[in-house]
């Protein structure tokens, strides 16, 4: 990994800056990306925006940055944005600080901003170099999301095209995903629709996609995958609840997408399982009419109540292998199984010595 540490002027830093909202926002002659397109926008409370100009304007440090070197020798702030983009609206004239702008301070006085000195780190370095020195430093300010830190590496045309898609206010996997009722957590901005996405192509080797495609010419694999996936969540379970936004769709999609379902046999067992009170994650029913697995579902546990009365009831007595036990050394049962129609009550409540319960349970 190779590090510099450069002091550059603010008129420099400033040169050719440019807001153009979710376009991006661009300065140091146009070789800097401070914040790339469709990165979510952060900006400083008043407060914290003056505070960076009158730091400046008191000739007083000002924490150091850092740029990361892109494959095209321009660069990208990975840590000063906020401070980056109070200077540049300062000297652009956005915004005044004690009632005077940029353009009513003496030539003096505007000469001392622009001749301020930022200290930049300039990091360039492979992927993985990269990656793990952008996760050390992130460390101050609004951090960067995991998704944020991956995008500041695998720049490219594949990246672009993707954040086209799937970051951006009402992308077109935002308007796809919520057609219909919400089939996706999170916010298209903070990188939350990339990531999700990533994870359900790529059983979570984002990283390794990423990769991967990095050069490629567009993400129109990763957007085909994404509407495929929407488009049999919506055939196969056609009554929307809100919990179907936390669902892992990609994991499904990859496992069942050419099995035979039936959508009216799933709504009813869902709509049972949505009423039973010993589920406690709605959001699991889905992944467990598919799976069968009971770890989906969070099933209600007994109380320290029903355990009590059932060890007293057994006189601490395994009923499995007939030893007597400290109610520590046992753990509770369903006497008959959750799944067979057995209720987290205290009449249904067992309690097994370790060994047993984890045999009977094929733990």
């Amino acid at each position: 990994m190779k590090i510099d540490l450069h002091k550059i002027p603010v008129r420099k830093v400033v040169l050719g800056y440019k807001d153009s909202a979710e376009e991006g926002v661009v300065a140091y002659g146009g070789k800097l990306d401070i914040r790339p397109k469709y990165q979510r926008e952060f900006v400083y409370k008043g407060h914290q925006r003056d505070a960076v100009i009158e730091t400046v304007k008191n000739d007083f440090p000002l924490n150091v940055m850092y740029w990361v070197k892109k494959d095209d020798g321009n660069y990208e702030v990975l840590d000063g944005q906020q401070r980056t983009i109070s200077i540049g609206q300062y000297v652009n004239g956005d915004f005044s600080l004690n009632d005077r702008f940029f353009h009513n301070l003496t030539d003096e006085e505007q000469k001392q901003i622009l001749d301020y000195e930022l200290m930049i780190y300039f990091c360039e370095g492979t992927d993985k170099e990269r990656l793990d020195w952008f996760r050390i430093i992130n460390i101050a300010g609004e951090k960067l999301t995991e998704q944020e830190l991956r995008n500041a590496v695998y720049t490219g045309p594949w990246l672009s095209d993707a954040k086209l898609k799937f970051s951006k206010t009402n992308c077109a996997s935002y308007l796809l995903a919520n057609d219909g009722g919400q089939l996706v957590s999170g916010s298209p901005i903070r990188q939350e629709y990339l990531e999700t996405t990533l994870s359900w192509i790529n059983d979570a080797k984002i990283e390794d996609y990423m990769a991967k495609h990095q050069h490629d010419k567009n993400a129109e694999k990763l957007w085909q995958y994404f509407r495929d996936v929407i488009a049999w969540v919506r055939k196969t379970f056609t009554n929307y609840r809100k919990e179907m936004a936390h669902v892992n769709w990609g994991e499904l999609y990859n496992q069942f997408k050419e099995k035979k379902l039936s959508p009216i046999k799933l709504e009813a067992e869902i709509k049972k399982l949505m009423q039973d009170e010993d589920v406690t994650k709605k959001s699991g029913v889905y992944p467990y009419v598919l799976t069968r697995q009971e770890k989906y579902l969070s099933i209600r546990t007994f109380t320290d109540k029903m355990k009590r009365e059932a060890y007293e009831r057994q006189n601490g007595v395994c009923p499995f292998c007939k030893k007597r036990y400290d109610i520590s050394e046992m753990e509770a049962d369903h006497i008959t199984p959750w799944h067979e129609g057995g209720k987290t009550i205290a009449k249904n409540c067992q309690m097994l010595c370790k060994q047993d319960n984890r045999t009977k349970s094929g733990k």
